[in-house]
């Protein structure tokens, strides 16, 4: 497979946007965005069961829509203490239009009794290039962490504020956008991805 001329990113959401672009800078495309073409962006139910399946929802809804191919992530955390949970459904995990801050909090209160050592978690990502026709390529990744319940940071997004990635001692909030590029599930999913294209 070769990169193909342009490139929608499958999102609305402005965080996530902003970190695919700079973790897929050195990609040879021109991207289009939601928030450069906002009427044309589809707005996809995620009904999938895994974020392989949530993933090519949206790249294969928005390559539709747009006409051109479209990577899309989907993502969550993992907290082992809750079973694996909120996993696939992270983004909702307050509720269908839950926000970051209820999602947070929720969280929050879920794992507000589990002993420090106990804490352990990790964020899942799998990236998906997809058309309309032809079969997606995907690539996934992990970074593992643990759990605050006193969030810390003002960057990134999600539950970045109390997750804090193995090696450590800041949360993911607290990194520069360059470091967490570096260490972040998302980040290195796109960079699998891009080898995948690539052919590497």
């Amino acid at each position: 497979m070769t990169f193909p001329g342009r490139i929608a990113v499958a999102s609305r959401n402005p965080g996530k946007i902003r970190e695919i672009l700079a973790i897929c800078s050195d990609w040879p495309v021109t991207w289009l965005t939601a928030e450069d073409h906002p009427g044309a962006w589809p707005d996809v139910e995620e009904t999938g069961e895994s974020y392989l399946e949530n993933a090519v929802l949206k790249a294969r809804a928005t390559s539709r829509a747009l006409g051109v191919p479209a990577i899309a992530d989907d993502s969550g955390i993992e907290v082992d203490a809750l079973g694996g949970a909120p996993g696939p459904r992270s983004a909702r995990y307050a509720g269908p239009d839950a926000t970051d801050v209820q999602n947070l909090r929720k969280l929050i209160e879920a794992i507000r009794s589990t002993p420090a050592p106990e804490g352990t978690a990790r964020y899942r990502s799998v990236a998906v290039l997809a058309s309309v026709e032809g079969d997606p390529v995907h690539a996934e990744a992990t970074c593992e962490g643990t759990l605050l319940i006193e969030p810390r940071g003002t960057g990134g997004f999600g539950y970045d504020p109390i997750f804090v990635p193995s090696g450590d001692t800041r949360t993911m909030a607290e990194l520069t956008p360059e470091e967490k590029d570096a260490v972040s599930h998302r980040g290195k999913a796109f960079r699998g991805l891009r080898d995948l294209v690539a052919g590497k």
